[in-house]
């Protein structure tokens, strides 16, 4: 009775509008003062701040901060450039160019925010030349941006790690192909509004351009090889990967576009710096939060339940993919992993689903969270970016919900498609 109080408590402060690390943290207390007065509030504060003090999670303000920095300079438009140069000309080639782009800059950032914000206001203009419906356009950007969640590096799979214990590189591996399926199938429904509408053909780039772009653009691409081809090649840990992509990113946009100066890098640093704070604020709570429910025996009694139900993991999984879709329409990526993956992964290991391939079945779900309504956040960085109502980005947006619940099943009931690659890279 006394959970289910502190659940209803959650679900109240949610309503009211209450910041997140407040929705957690709350009930955090309550349930320390009422079930656990005798744990001493030091012990408390030592799981807030050293839950927190974990090398893996330096990548996340590293890669941050090396997104941020690349949606300030030029590294974003070089990208769309290379791509739109080379299939801009062919039937839905705009269409196709926007889904490349946003799953190139994906590897680069790990950032769908972000990638919505540094490619909106690029690609937004050619759809509608290419006579795209408006509707279907901004729709296609906030979707496309997805990819950028699950090809690494992907912040979400860093802090699923984190929470698990899983590989990060293994998640980063099942990661990729799960964002390159995704893409494809976006790909898929460009092509039918293409042919069914007549729109999205450009002409064709001339031999020039496309070498200058292919000249600007490797520039660019060079920063997933090296992330990707360091960690996989034993040269760095995906912690100092990040690293390595704020410097590349600061030598690439300072140096050799010369984009960005020093007075512009002290605002990105001060943005990025405020989105770590939010970011780093849910994990601590979120530390907390996790440390009481295994006290409480929570997974335990989830594990005890199914298996009194007979539950295999092919309902478990179905059972997990509704809670996290309902979740995702109303509360952000990081405090759906922090609040449900303590909950759901003793019950997933125990039924013997794969971690990684449960982890990208998680990271699917807060994809299709974050372009759902009423509050997916890409909504609403599009609708600001390019000045749009959200009502109009919802407005085309289901189909995209629709193609992306084909991919989650496909992901969840074929555990091939987010291992398979493991066999290679481990």
């Amino acid at each position: 009775m006394t959970v289910i109080l502190l659940c209803v408590a959650a679900a109240i402060l949610l309503v009211l509008g209450f910041e997140m690390f407040l929705v957690m943290g709350v009930p955090t207390l309550l349930a320390w003062l009422l079930l656990f007065p005798s744990i001493p509030p030091v012990a408390l504060a030592q799981k807030l701040l050293g839950g927190v003090n974990v090398s893996t999670l330096l990548a996340i303000p590293f890669f941050i901060f090396a997104a941020d920095i690349m949606a300030r300079g030029t590294i974003a438009k070089r990208l769309t450039d290379l791509v739109k140069t080379n299939i801009g000309h062919v039937r839905g080639g705009i269409g196709h160019t926007t889904v490349v782009s946003c799953m190139g800059f994906g590897a680069i950032c790990g950032s769908a925010p972000a990638t919505v914000a540094a490619l909106g206001r690029l690609l937004h203009p050619e759809l509608l030349k290419a006579r795209y419906s408006e509707t279907f356009s901004l729709a296609l950007i906030a979707s496309s941006a997805e990819c950028a969640l699950l090809i690494p590096p992907s912040i979400t799979l860093i802090i699923y790690g984190w929470l698990t214990g899983t590989s990060i590189a293994d998640l980063f591996a099942g990661g990729f192909v799960v964002g390159v399926a995704l893409g494809i199938a976006f790909m898929i429904y460009v092509q039918i509004v293409t042919w069914r509408t007549g729109a999205g053909l450009f002409p064709r780039a001339t031999r020039r351009e496309r070498l200058l772009a292919l000249r600007d653009g490797l520039v660019a691409l060079g920063m997933p090889f090296i992330i990707l081809g360091g960690i996989y090649g034993g040269i760095f840990t995906a912690t100092e990967a990040a690293a390595v992509a704020v410097a590349y990113a600061l030598l690439i946009e300072m140096v050799v576009y010369r984009s960005i100066g020093l007075k512009v890098l002290m605002e990105i640093a001060e943005g990025s710096a405020i989105t770590v704070a939010v970011i780093f604020i849910l994990l601590a709570t979120g530390s907390m939060l996790s440390f009481l429910i295994t006290l409480a025996q929570v997974p335990a009694f989830f594990t005890q339940l199914f298996a009194a139900w007979n539950v295999d993991w092919i309902v478990f999984l179905l059972i997990v993919n509704v809670v996290l879709l309902v979740a995702g329409m109303f509360i952000d990526p990081n405090s759906i992993l922090l609040v449900l993956v303590p909950t759901f992964y003793p019950v997933a290991t125990s039924l013997g689903i794969d971690p990684v391939h449960f982890g990208l079945v998680v990271c699917l779900n807060i994809c299709i969270g974050m372009i759902t309504p009423p509050f997916g956040l890409d909504l609403f960085v599009a609708s600001s970016t390019l000045r749009r109502p959200v009502e109009l980005i919802i407005r085309g947006i289901w189909p995209f919900i629709v193609v992306n619940i084909l991919v989650l099943l496909l992901i969840t009931y074929v555990p091939q498609i987010s291992t398979g690659l493991l066999a290679i890279v481990r």
